[in-house]
């Protein structure tokens, strides 16, 4: 069983975003937003006041942990210097009892108009109408608490039809894949370069019902812009950085001319330089929408 230092930031609304965008560079697969005092939350709304905590997770045996730690460290140190931050806390956990933490902080929530997302082990009452997403999400990042995934799953909803060919570029545990797929989309291709990821994504989706329509595989926005293959959907909920980074390879290989693609995991200060490089190539912003101090970016592949 693989070990894991767990960093802990407990932390109000407002600084849980900050911290978050600062552990989000160095630990393993994103981070993860808990409630102090959990609950059911049904709602959509913003972060509240607090408090929260904030935690990432970094590989106890790989050589660049010491690095990371010492990075993650330095860097909260000068955050507190603009904004209260208390010290992080270090534990080392087994990623059984990791996933065991998640049974007891992870509750339905209830996103957009009809997308229920529970945690395989609960039960809840649904309506006729709603979709059902069972999770769960082991070591990857993506379990439709944090405001970025929220908004993925909600752009999923406004934009998937019926038929459509859907990418997920760094889908984590498979969330808005299966999203994609329950909402109508004919094919999905959910592509992750970790390869805890793939499988705790391939496990999600056959939970859900949907390995006849989603396909994950290792690879990034490589593995498809190299490609015949072309989507009229994409998402990619990653960071500005990783964002940044593939912007040159041109994510408008991925989907069709008039196609759109979402792009979030963006902290509201990093979204004009997103934009930009994302504009440099053949797409236009459509539009943006905001959750606290998160961002995403409604893009559409041009067409003239």
């Amino acid at each position: 069983m693989a070990k894991w230092i767990e960093i802990a930031v407990t932390v109000d609304g407002e600084g849980a975003e900050a911290v978050a965008d600062v552990l989000s560079r160095y630990v393993h697969q994103g981070v993860a937003l808990e409630r102090l005092f959990p609950g059911e939350v049904w709602n959509d709304e913003p972060l509240p006041p607090g408090p929260l905590i904030v935690k990432g997770y970094l590989p106890l045996e790989s050589a660049e942990t010491p690095e990371k730690q010492r990075q993650i460290e330095e860097a909260l140190y000068y955050l507190g210097r603009l904004y209260p931050i208390p010290a992080p806390t270090f534990r080392i956990v087994e990623e059984e009892d990791w996933a065991e933490a998640w049974k007891r902080h992870y509750h339905p929530i209830r996103v957009g108009k009809r997308l229920v997302i529970k945690p395989a082990w609960a039960e809840v009452e649904t309506t006729p109408q709603d979709i059902v997403i069972e999770m769960d999400p082991g070591m990857a990042f993506g379990t439709g608490t944090h405001p970025t995934t929220q908004m993925c799953l909600e752009a999923c909803e406004w934009f998937v039809r019926p038929g459509m060919r859907m990418v997920d570029i760094g889908t984590g545990s498979g969330i808005l894949a299966i999203a994609g797929a329950k909402l109508g989309a004919a094919r999905v291709l959910a592509l992750d370069i970790d390869e805890v990821a793939v499988r705790v994504a391939e496990e999600n989706v056959r939970r859900n019902g949907v390995a006849d329509r989603v396909t994950v595989l290792h690879g990034s926005l490589e593995s498809v812009r190299t490609s015949a293959r072309h989507f009229d959907f994409g998402t990619a909920n990653l960071t500005a950085k990783i964002i940044l980074e593939l912007a040159p390879l041109g994510f408008q290989h991925a989907i069709y001319p008039a196609g759109k693609m979402v792009f979030s995991g963006i902290i509201r200060e990093q979204a004009e330089e997103v934009i930009a490089a994302l504009t440099a190539s053949d797409l236009e912003l459509l539009g943006q929408r905001e959750r606290g101090d998160w961002v995403m970016l409604i893009m559409r592949r041009r067409f003239d």
